[in-house]
């Protein structure tokens, strides 16, 4: 698609399911949202050159390597975008940032708090553009519900209610992998991360947290013919208490046997209440006290033009966003940032607040006490 924009060339680290997800959102992204720059998906990197060529050709690279390092140091790259297992994230993220690149890394931004601090020091003070991959925060029915809560429709908010729960791990004979190695983070970190991020959206600052942490399967096959312990979380739950006075908990599970994508929340007040569930995350339910005697309930709102930018992608409401155009959202809003048309939407400087909070609610799961969380 050539363009009188200056070009945006992206060079991909990691091509599963997430580096899969970031090639689409950049392809829908251009063509949907009038973009300060005509992107080019310039170069992938994965374990072996093997792999990068397929995925180069597969997914429209112009070119490919085994060595991650070679991207960083291509001068013609401008967005180093990192899907590679967490553990990797600080490395290659400090090496591209080093290189003057901006950097768009999925979460979450490292394991250790420790970590994802550094890289956001070292991202503020190279001036580089950043963002973390919390894609669900760009739906607009997320939006809505905050701009109701903001607005005043539900009153005075008294609680909250959120949960992220699949069933990927729910089998024990499946084998170890990197989100069961420490530096993985186990469910909290994984799908934690998304419930707390979710909360701080819709309501502000948490302050304090109470957690318990379990650990479900302690062992599972490490592909040699033994078995490795598993030290992380299966399923966290946290109890939280908001700057507006607000409380509420989360929980993240990854043995939610029959569960594929339950990112959902409750927000209650009082003058009435929000229900969304991402697994029909075109539809909010709202339930309004103000409504007569016998007419009340939770009536649904249907995505639509009405909810921007719904409308960018289909004029008619009704026929649905997807997965992958919450990306698509998620990266038309990082593309403007480059060009400075507003703030980064959620640079590392948030993805290091997610990481304080999944450790502040690990912290106190071991300590067994309330643990104060600053804003």
């Amino acid at each position: 698609m050539a363009t009188n924009k200056p070009k945006l060339r992206v060079g991909l680290i990691g091509t599963g399911f997430m580096g899969k997800t970031h090639v689409f959102g950049f392809a829908a992204a251009q063509r949907v949202f009038d973009l300060p720059f005509e992107i080019e998906l310039h170069s992938v990197a994965d374990r072996t050159d093997e792999l990068a060529a397929e995925a180069a050709r597969l997914l429209g690279f112009a070119r490919a390597s085994g060595d991650w390092r070679s991207l960083v140091a291509d001068p013609e790259i401008d967005v180093i975008d990192i899907t590679a297992p967490n553990a990797f994230h600080k490395e290659m993220a400090l090496a591209a940032i080093a290189a003057g690149k901006h950097v768009y890394c999925e979460k979450p931004l490292a394991p250790l708090p420790a970590d994802a601090r550094e890289m956001a020091e070292a991202a503020a003070a190279s001036g580089v553009r950043t963002q973390v991959g919390f894609n669900y925060l760009c739906n607009p029915m997320l939006a809505l519900a905050r701009d109701m809560i903001a607005g005043g429709e539900l009153g005075e908010i008294r609680s909250y209610r959120g949960i992220h729960a699949e069933d990927y791990m729910v089998d024990a004979a499946a084998p170890f992998t990197f989100r069961h190695d420490p530096a993985g983070g186990g469910a909290l970190a994984d799908l934690g991360s998304h419930a707390l991020a979710t909360a701080e959206f819709l309501l502000g600052p948490i302050v304090r947290v109470m957690g318990d942490a379990v650990t479900v399967i302690d062992s599972r096959p490490d592909g040699k013919g033994g078995r490795r312990a598993v030290e992380v979380d299966d399923v966290s739950r946290a109890f939280l208490r908001f700057a507006s006075g607000a409380t509420g908990s989360i929980e993240a599970s990854w043995i939610a046997t029959g569960r594929k994508m339950q990112h959902d929340f409750e927000v209650y007040g009082s003058k009435g209440a929000l229900l969304f569930s991402q697994e029909r995350f075109n539809e909010l339910h709202f339930y309004s006290s103000a409504d007569p005697a016998g007419r009340q309930g939770f009536r649904r709102i249907e995505a639509g033009p009405d909810h921007a930018p719904y409308g960018l992608f289909c004029v008619a409401p009704g026929h649905q966003l997807g997965f992958n155009d919450l990306k698509a959202i998620e990266i038309a809003r990082y593309v403007e940032a480059i060009a400075g048309m507003h703030p980064e939407p959620f640079g590392f400087s948030a993805g290091l607040r997610i990481q304080e909070l999944v450790s502040a609610v690990a912290k106190s799961a071991l300590q067994a006490s309330w643990i104060d969380v600053g804003r």
